[in-house]
């Protein structure tokens, strides 16, 4: 709130203006200053009156695992908060589950006793725990795939139309398949390597199979139920496949090394679904920026807690865009020349 007070004091000072518009043209520095001001002054809205009435806002942070993705969607997230509401308006207890269900359930019945004004539940198992814990608090999901499959909605509409809503990971499915189309078509097995306990992670293969099929593919699956045998069902994939498909699954961005240690050795590429697993162990990726996800619903978290938006009526979002990326170095270590539009990671 001070940087945005000090902008507009500035302002008045040097130029003898007010910010007192929402848009303004940038044909002139004046006007391109009017604009800087007049988004500072509404971006401090939530900030000025959140300070003014001295109410803190509780935010409960359940994480299911510590990840790149996740941890850079639960910074989006905070970061968003911060500066729509003031750092001394929002105070987070933020809480990681370690790939657990069970502390799910845990945690977000902790925050519910504790009277959270609203809890983040970053992945499908901390919205599921959160979905049973309450039916008031305001709930907002992030890193999400599929709300309707997460929440088991089988009418669904976009919006889930109780105390949840929320953000999508979700990268096009069919560009996804179009892809590996692009990068391998002599190829002709895909093997889709996943976590067998994660819903979010079944759809993601139920759709992609489908596109995969059509392209010409055959392709098979490689369940692992958890960490324990990703490396085993992992060699079964690299030994029966020409190319490896992992979507945005949790328990194998937590176990990307250890994958990377079977597939690279093995020669087999693989395309994720998301940039954290790329990284690790694959070749190329349909990315979105999580952090990018974090902060969409970090703006809705503040336009519930400070302008009073029905959460039930907020339909779920997704990232605005896709980028096609490739990790250097295992492409390098597996022979792959990208094409020029892929940009490489990191």
């Amino acid at each position: 709130m001070k940087k945005a007070v000090s902008l507009m004091m500035a302002a008045a000072m040097t130029m003898g203006l007010a910010a007192c518009g929402s848009t303004a043209s940038t044909d002139t520095a004046a006007s391109a200053a009017d604009t800087a001001s007049s988004t500072e002054a509404a971006a401090s809205t939530a900030d000025s009156t959140a300070a003014a009435d001295g109410k803190v806002y509780n935010i409960g942070i359940c994480q299911l695992v510590q990840h790149e993705a996740l941890d850079a969607a639960t910074q989006g997230f905070k970061d968003a908060l911060v500066e729509k509401l003031g750092e001394g308006s929002v105070k987070f207890d933020e809480q990681n589950a370690s790939g657990d269900s069970a502390n799910c359930a845990t945690i977000v019945n902790g925050f519910v006793s504790n009277g959270v004004d609203l809890i983040l539940a970053n992945a499908t198992a901390p919205l599921q725990a959160a979905a049973q814990a309450t039916a008031d608090i305001p709930v907002l999901g992030t890193s999400i795939t599929d709300y309707a499959t997460a929440l088991d909605i089988s009418d669904w509409t976009g919006t889930v139309g109780n105390n949840i809503s929320g953000t999508s990971d979700l990268a096009p499915l069919d560009q996804q398949a179009a892809m590996i189309q692009e990068l391998f078509p002599d190829a002709k097995s895909v093997g889709l390597l996943y976590c067998s306990a994660e819903p979010n992670s079944v759809y993601q293969c139920d759709v992609i199979e489908g596109y995969l099929n059509e392209e010409g593919y055959t392709v098979a699956r490689y369940a692992f139920t958890d960490t324990n045998d990703v490396t085993s069902v992992a060699q079964t994939a690299a030994d029966n496949s020409d190319v490896i498909y992992i979507p945005t699954d949790n328990t194998a961005a937590s176990n990307t090394e250890a994958i990377a240690n079977v597939v690279i050795p093995a020669k087999v590429p693989v395309v994720a679904g998301e940039e954290g697993i790329c990284s690790g162990c694959g070749v190329a990726t349909l990315s979105i920026s999580y952090y990018d996800l974090g902060y969409a619903t970090g703006e809705m978290a503040a336009k519930i807690l400070a302008d009073g938006a029905d959460v039930s009526a907020m339909p779920v979002e997704f990232a605005p865009n896709v980028t096609k990326k490739y990790n250097a170095a295992n492409c390098e270590a597996l022979g792959i020349t990208p094409p020029s539009d892929y940009v490489a990671i990191g």
